[in-house]
């Protein structure tokens, strides 16, 4: 896996692309010096936390035949100071499902992404805790 980075212009924006020629726009917060012109680096591990348990979750419902009409997310990251840096120390993840799905296997594919599949999460595993909860059809399980 290999992603290239080149800056755009004399702040801190910049264009990230992978092998496969897909491009994500990077920047800073105009408070940090930034034109604003992306998501922080930050704001990236989150969406990546997001991305990956999604595509988890519903692999696995497919597999299991069920019908999903509806899936987003919600994820917050609690950073916490640790000399110089920031990281994360605490990441909650809330999924919402609509759809004739069963409530065990909505949860059981959250379960299974967070403590098998996700390698987002499991990359963050020794420095953050996450947390996750399953909302399906406006029913918090």
């Amino acid at each position: 896996m290999k992603i290239t980075l080149n800056r755009v212009n004399d702040n801190f924006h910049f264009e990230l692309k992978n092998e496969r020629g897909h491009i994500v726009n990077v920047d800073s917060r105009p408070e940090f010096g930034g034109d604003d012109k992306g998501p922080s680096p930050m704001e990236l591990v989150l969406m990546g936390v997001a991305g990956c348990s999604a595509i988890d979750m519903i692999s696995i419902l497919k597999k299991q035949r069920q019908e999903i009409t509806s899936f987003k997310a919600e994820v917050e990251g609690e950073r916490v100071q640790v000399g110089d840096a920031k990281p994360f120390k605490d990441i909650t993840v809330v999924f919402f499902l609509e759809g004739p799905i069963n409530e065990e296997k909505a949860a059981r594919a959250a379960q299974l992404s967070f403590e098998k599949y996700c390698s987002v999460s499991k990359t963050l595993e020794p420095t953050a805790t996450i947390h996750y909860k399953v909302v399906l059809n406006n029913k918090p399980l």
